[in-house]
């Protein structure tokens, strides 16, 4: 083992001397014949597994919505997963890359770029510069494309089993198209809030919190699923069609967060890729603990629902961080995300906003949470500038959800009929059902 740590430090030190990457050489066949070749490689092939490890995460969420919802809108719910990783995909290449990213080409038309980037040759190394040298053009697309996805994706879940199909299908478009590269740019992208210092290592905030906020905005204009609150105040559990598949999503989701903040890296740096994933799985673990402790102790019983949360709160929680938040450090992340999320989900019931998988609180609260946490436990960095980014990101998703889901709702309507909704959103919008054999015995 020793040997073969020393054989991949010298590696590394060869590819590090042979930086910058591409820079110098007038073709790509040109460099392939260099010593910096061999780290690019790995660098490159590292972040498309990391991309695919993203990926992954889509079917994750997919489970994890359809378990936690009723069995009557299943089909629904993994037909809008379907629309979301494939429209934002598309959107993001279409306008969403240029545009989180001004002047990263020499061509782009910074936030009004338009596939700009579609007619970039393989042959064209001019694109790779000193600080993009690890990867490729492609590489770079198809990774940050798999995080376009996810803010829409939480949204799914919050606005389930009511919202109109057609309407939801829009919004998100609009979300992701729009409103999520222009967010991230201001970070990831060089804008004001990375200028002020504020730091995000891979979506605590511009991804979570601001789907989080996004889906917050949304709950408000469509309401509670009929049946769920009572007329006396008393709150009526609609309980999910299969643990099972919840869980299943759950880890699923886990094995992603690996590809999502060990992607975020960068490069495939043996030290900082092992550093983050060792911070990333205790997060979620004591997430899982805080939350199961939590939940034993309020609700009296030991509640799945609630653990399985509680892993998420903890990724969430630990995603702004994960390379500078250390080991024990990032245990109390997680146990204080496992603890918030429990005492979220119960407010936000209370409050009778109705988001029946927890992603307000899992992607919001500990968003948020995540976010302050570099400041709290990284000497690096300032809690105020934190603070200030996270409200940023939550305050923007939640102002332009409101209003363009708000504008959807006057001209189009954006619930469902109360018919359907008994029926179930896999007849009423899709005409098909995932389980052919069910029927509706009650609301």
């Amino acid at each position: 083992m020793k040997k073969l740590l020393h054989l991949i430090s010298g590696f590394i030190a060869v590819g590090v001397a042979a930086a910058p990457v591409m820079a110098g050489y007038e073709s790509y066949e040109a460099f392939a014949e260099t010593d910096g070749y061999a780290l690019f490689t790995v660098n490159n092939l590292w972040i498309l597994l990391s991309a695919a490890l993203v990926f992954i995460m889509h079917l994750g969420f997919s489970t994890l919505e359809a378990g936690l919802c009723q069995q009557k809108n299943t089909v629904n719910i993994l037909f809008k997963n379907v629309f979301i990783i494939s429209m934002g995909l598309l959107t993001y290449a279409f306008w969403g890359f240029n545009a989180m990213y001004p002047g990263f080409a020499e061509d782009s038309a910074g936030i009004f770029a338009m596939g700009s980037w579609f007619g970039v040759s393989n042959d064209d190394v001019s694109l790779m510069t000193d600080e993009y040298a690890s990867y490729t053009w492609w590489t770079d697309f198809i990774f940050q494309g798999m995080f376009a996805a996810t803010a829409a994706t939480i949204v799914s879940g919050a606005v389930a089993e009511r919202v109109k199909l057609s309407s939801f299908m829009i919004f998100v478009t609009i979300l992701v198209m729009f409103a999520y590269p222009m967010a991230g740019s201001w970070k990831w992208g060089g804008g004001w809030l990375d200028a002020k210092g504020f730091y995000d290592f891979a979506g605590s905030s511009i991804v979570h919190a601001f789907g989080g906020f996004a889906a917050l905005a949304s709950v408000l204009l469509l309401g509670p699923r009929k049946g769920k609150y009572t007329k006396d105040g008393k709150i009526k559990p609609i309980l999910g069609h299969s643990m099972p598949l919840a869980t299943i999503g759950v880890f699923l989701l886990f094995l992603g967060w690996f590809g999502f903040n060990g992607g975020s890296v960068l490069s495939a740096d043996p030290l900082l890729v092992s550093y983050v994933f060792c911070t990333t799985g205790l997060a979620a673990a004591s997430g899982a603990i805080g939350a199961i402790l939590v939940s034993w102790i309020v609700l009296k019983k030991p509640d799945l629902s609630m653990a399985l949360n509680g892993i998420l709160a903890g990724l969430v929680g630990i995603t702004a961080g994960a390379d500078v938040i250390g080991m024990g450090s990032s245990i109390i992340v997680g146990l204080i995300a496992g603890a918030l999320v429990v005492f979220a989900i119960l407010f936000f019931d209370k409050i009778k906003v109705d988001d029946p998988v927890g992603a307000i609180s899992v992607h919001g609260v500990c968003g948020i949470w995540g976010t302050l946490a570099v400041g709290i436990f990284s000497a690096d960095f300032s809690v105020g500038i934190q603070l200030l980014g996270t409200l940023t990101y939550a305050i923007f998703a939640f102002v332009f959800s409101f209003a363009v889901f708000g504008l959807i709702k006057a001209v189009m309507g954006i619930r469902v009929s109360a018919e359907e909704e008994f029926e179930g959103l896999d007849v009423g919008e899709h005409g098909q059902e995932a389980y052919p054999d069910f029927s509706v015995t009650s609301r």
